[in-house]
């Protein structure tokens, strides 16, 4: 009989419910998987679980946020063999399941994927070493991800992060680096910066569904340089509504790699999760690592 490892986070989403969770249970049983169901307590437990145990199983889904998604792919990767791994999104937000266009209701995502059983090899990221699925970013709309109160992204949902977000450009400020990408460089001063490999970042920021492919080996990096004047941030903020990148103030790219390096404190965020400041990073594509099962 297949084996399946099913790590929840149960602190995810609006709603404490389980019942979503159970129902996707019954999904996976009926398709003939013997299931464990693992539930989280606290950050790293969705790492240990996929990095101990995940190498006796057939298949690992994860329940709950990006984040969640995180911790279960950087516990995979500690394995020499990996199994495939599903995502069942139960967050606030779902940026990396939005770009796959993943139902949002758990029990349905569990019953497409024992349904269509397709396992897509996706390209992933590292910051520095440290694994990211979809998105390493830093500036405006970056703190949003990680700073906003779960008791208000679990009351608020995407909400939550549209207010963080607005605080960030509130207090809006330039971070002074150097970005080379495939040996293309640019330097200044920068608001925002990602790398990423998704349709939408943080809630807040899209990128055309049409310039991502997620798995080509290529990330897309936008960067947005510190506008001199009002009116110039109101037109960098529009084009980047409208997703037009021949504005002068955007720099869009499709990468491999990406070095940064820089003087200044500048925190990261890694699929919604904080990463401290660095002199330099160094962000490498690693083209069809993650065996996904959509």
């Amino acid at each position: 009989m297949k084996k399946l490892l099913f790590i929840v986070n149960p602190k995810a989403g609006k709603t404490k419910s389980m019942t979503p969770i159970f129902d996707a249970c019954v999904q996976f049983s009926n398709a003939g998987y013997l299931l464990r169901l693992r539930l989280t307590e606290k950050a790293g437990d969705a790492t240990r679980f996929a990095s101990e145990e995940g190498g006796a199983y057939d298949l690992v889904v994860c329940a709950g946020g990006d984040g969640t998604f995180n911790e279960t792919v950087s516990g995979l990767m500690q394995l020499e063999e990996r199994p495939p791994v599903g995502y069942l999104p139960h967050g606030s937000t779902n940026d990396f399941a939005a770009s796959l266009h993943l139902p949002l209701s758990p029990s349905q995502g569990a019953r497409r994927m024992m349904e269509a059983g397709q396992c897509r090899a996706l390209d992933l990221g590292t910051h520095n070493g440290r694994y990211f699925a979809y998105v390493a970013s830093f500036g405006a709309f970056t703190r949003s991800s990680y700073s906003a109160p779960q008791a208000a992204k679990n009351v608020l949902g995407h909400l939550a992060y549209i207010l963080e977000g607005v605080k960030d450009l509130d207090s809006l400020r330039p971070y002074r680096c150097r970005v080379v990408a495939d040996g293309e460089e640019f330097s200044g001063e920068f608001i925002f910066g990602a790398v990423c490999n998704s349709t939408s970042l943080g809630g807040l920021v899209k990128i055309d569904p049409q310039m991502v492919q997620m798995d080509d080996g290529r990330f897309e990096m936008l960067l947005l340089r510190m506008p001199k004047t009002p009116v110039a941030l109101q037109n960098l903020l529009l084009a980047l509504t409208r997703m037009q990148y021949d504005n002068p103030g955007v720099i869009f790219r499709h990468v491999s790699s990406v070095t940064l390096t820089t003087e200044e404190n500048i925190p990261w965020s890694l699929d919604g999760e904080y990463a401290a400041s660095a002199p330099q990073v160094e962000i490498r594509n690693l083209p069809g690592v993650l065996p996904m099962m959509l």
